[in-house]
């Protein structure tokens, strides 16, 4: 499967790059890679993780990497990754 990334999932990333960098930039560099393979790892196998259930009427399924959410669709032969967001995020974020 392919894997591709929103803007908004793109925006995300630099984000938590960015507020991790303000104590320590070496970690903001590591666990954004962490992100990033935990979301390529979802080409394997994107039904391991449960459908949202806030958005069960769209198929979003979100993964959990360490406090984050990791929310995707499968899209025919593709993962597309929509958000990646702190837990304590407002669900209502991802519906704008």
């Amino acid at each position: 499967m392919r894997l591709v990334f929103t803007e908004k999932a793109r925006a995300d990333l630099r984000g938590i790059a960015m507020h991790i960098a303000r104590d320590d930039y070496a970690r903001a560099l590591s666990f954004t890679e962490e992100l990033r393979i935990a979301c390529a790892g979802l080409r394997d196998f994107p039904r391991r993780f449960p459908v949202a259930t806030h958005f069960a009427d769209t198929e979003v399924r979100r993964r959990l990497h360490d406090d984050y959410l990791i929310y995707y669709r499968i899209e025919n032969d593709t993962v597309a990754i929509l958000r990646i967001v702190h837990g304590s995020i407002d669900m209502t974020v991802l519906q704008n």
